[in-house]
């Protein structure tokens, strides 16, 4: 509860009735407009793969996963997915999909470790995908051409929300403005990643924060990320390391920045060899994920997750991620939310 954001004097733009169906508009065209834009192609995924395997989403290598034995596999072990960072490189290889297009599937998620607060709960969803690319393209020029089209997909999104439900503002900015965490650090020295997160976005209303996993030169990292999938090693033509990173907006309804898509250009070989090591991982090169990428078997890709539940708080201007979808929350938080204007589903 500590957690609790309670904006002050906050109503609900839209009625429960009108919440639900603005989910579903906001939800199909985006998705429609993300697919044409990158030329995805959706795909079914799974809820849970097996364990052992290394294709689960590490995370930031401290989250547990969901688990429950199998009868009919003798009780082997099944994880819920947190993420599909990884199953999706394994489907572009078993769907021999070639350069330029991709996949995009609804990611559904249960992350029991989660502090639960207005933008996180236990259920996840978020729109996974991945496009096959080549080798040239690997660079921070292709990385942010790519931001920016995912960016106007959410821009002409927020555009036809505001037709629908006048009452609605735009507030987006047309642009989004990218920076390197190295020089946000510079830039914020005394804050933390949080809090320079919160002032440039403040700043300049919606930002790409460039690399994120690698150590700063104050030799902490901005945030965690798994050293086998995003490629956060890789220097690139401006000279710094990382061809990954976050979307972030400032919202005014909680006053705060909020990330809406974490995404990155995948590792391949050597930059997998170097992350596993500086992470002490080495030992998942035996996994049938690692050994597969290791063989070369798998393409080169891009790839990332966009928040669904979140997509759709922001643009209904809406102060808790519980009035937009169905989760688990806290006894006291519903009666505290209730007396402040967000009634959790």
């Amino acid at each position: 509860m500590s957690n609790l954001i309670k904006p002050e004097g906050y109503k609900p733009l839209t009625d429960m009735h009108q919440t639900e169906q603005g989910i579903k508009l906001i939800k199909d065209f985006f998705q429609a407009n993300l697919s044409t834009e990158l030329r995805l192609r959706r795909v079914t995924a799974p809820l849970f793969v097996l364990k052992g395997l290394g294709i689960n989403d590490d995370l930031n290598g401290v989250e547990r996963a969901v688990t429950f034995p199998i009868k009919d596999l003798g009780d082997a072990k099944a994880e819920v997915v947190h993420s599909l960072a990884k199953w999706k490189r394994l489907t572009l290889a078993e769907y021999d999909t070639a350069p330029g297009y991709g996949i995009y599937t609804d990611m559904n998620a249960i992350r029991a470790d989660e502090e639960l607060d207005n933008l996180h709960s236990l259920y996840v969803d978020q729109w996974d995908w991945e496009a096959v690319i080549t080798k040239e393209q690997r660079t921070l020029a292709f990385l942010k051409n790519i931001v920016e089209r995912i960016y106007a997909a959410i821009l002409r999104t927020e555009y036809l929300t505001c037709e629908t439900y006048p009452q609605i503002k735009p507030f987006l900015p047309e642009k989004i403005h990218f920076i390197h965490s190295e020089e946000l650090l510079a830039m914020y020295p005394d804050l933390s990643p949080k809090e320079r997160e919160d002032a440039i976005c403040k700043k300049y209303g919606a930002v790409f924060v460039i690399g994120i996993g690698g150590r700063l030169a104050n030799g902490e990292k901005h945030d965690g990320r798994a050293p086998d999938y995003d490629d956060w090693t890789t220097v690139a033509e401006d000279g710094r390391a990382g061809l990954n990173g976050d979307i972030l907006i400032w919202y005014p309804v909680l006053e705060r920045s909020f990330e809406l898509s974490s995404m990155g250009i995948r590792v391949d070989k050597e930059a997998l060899l170097r992350q596993l090591a500086l992470e002490g991982k080495e030992d998942r090169k035996q996994l049938y994920f690692h050994r597969r990428l290791l063989d070369g078997t798998l393409p080169l890709s891009v790839g990332g997750g966009i928040g669904q539940s979140r997509l759709c708080m922001v643009l209904l201007h809406k102060a808790h991620i519980g009035e937009i979808q169905a989760s688990i929350w806290p006894d006291d938080m519903r009666l505290e939310c209730a007396k402040c204007g967000m009634p959790l589903i």
